[in-house]
């Protein structure tokens, strides 16, 4: 049996530290927005949807099935919870009138806010303990981690801008 600690089948070394702490920060980011998705009924997925939506108001669905990688069926269970609780609306698209474009209401904006209260409070320390302009390297660092052919994505939410 080949120790865990040495190396993958292919001669890389394994990352566990790496790969340990990054369970242990998104546990941990998560854990405040769970507990308050859950007192609303929703999960995680609820919470991407709210982000993305918010991120770029009247986001095509397509785009959302583009970028969250989920099957229809599953966006469209999601997003019916979010539209009959009212925190997202859709509306038709303007020149493609098939198009459904997502917009989050006054409620749903409340709602990404406050899921967002702890997590913007734990990066910005983790951020504010590093030293000056580390969080250009933070930035890189995360955005080198997606696959190649989504990082054109990154810069078109605006993620990368700070690269």
């Amino acid at each position: 049996m080949a120790d865990i600690n040495s190396a993958t089948g292919n001669g890389e070394h394994l990352p566990l530290d790496i790969m340990g702490l990054l369970f242990f920060a998104y546990r941990d980011f998560t854990s405040d927005a769970d507990a308050l998705l859950l007192r609303q009924g929703f999960g995680r997925a609820h919470h991407r949807v709210l982000y993305f939506v918010n991120l770029r108001p009247g986001m095509p669905v397509a785009d959302l099935l583009d970028i969250l990688k989920i099957t229809k069926q599953s966006l469209a269970r999601v997003l019916r919870q979010l539209i009959d609780n009212g925190y997202i609306e859709q509306k038709t698209g303007h020149s493609d009138r098939r198009q459904r474009l997502l917009h989050a209401t006054d409620k749903g904006r409340e709602l990404f806010a406050a899921l967002s209260v702890s997590q913007t409070r734990r990066i910005n320390a983790s951020i504010a303990s590093l030293p000056p302009d580390s969080r250009k390297i933070v930035v890189r660092f995360l955005a080198t981690m997606v696959e190649p052919a989504d990082r054109p994505l990154l810069d078109r939410l605006n993620l990368t801008s700070g690269l």
